[in-house]
């Protein structure tokens, strides 16, 4: 990942490296209502919400809204997004990277999908 990309460079204020090995990268997320993220690139990760929370991302294309239970847990796959909270609430989250690439070359969609 290019550290142009890398959401703690980005968003310093709003991710922060709480694990790293040879095979993941765990990172923290926290905003407050109306914050936005920069343009950023996440890998295949894991999704762990500790709070509720409303979110609109978007790519260079297209723009989604999703809302986020805590404690559902969610498969993203590797993607790259803006994201704003348009919620009422924080929106607390670990993100768990997995720096192996999938067996799989298709794309994923934007946004968090449910677990399969």
């Amino acid at each position: 990942m290019s550290t142009s990309q890398d959401p703690v460079v980005t968003d310093p204020m709003l991710y922060r490296l709480i694990f790293e090995n040879d095979r993941v990268r765990v990172l923290e997320y926290r905003d407050q209502p109306g914050d936005r993220t920069h343009l950023h690139r996440h890998p295949d990760t894991v999704m762990v919400p500790l709070s509720s929370f409303r979110r609109r991302l978007s790519d260079r294309d297209q723009s989604v809204e999703v809302a986020i239970d805590a404690g559902a847990v969610r498969w993203v796959g590797a993607q790259e997004h803006q994201a704003e909270n348009i919620g009422t609430t924080e929106s607390h989250a670990i993100f768990i990277e997995l720096k192996e690439p999938g067996r799989s070359a298709a794309g994923a969609a934007l946004g968090p999908t449910p677990q399969s």
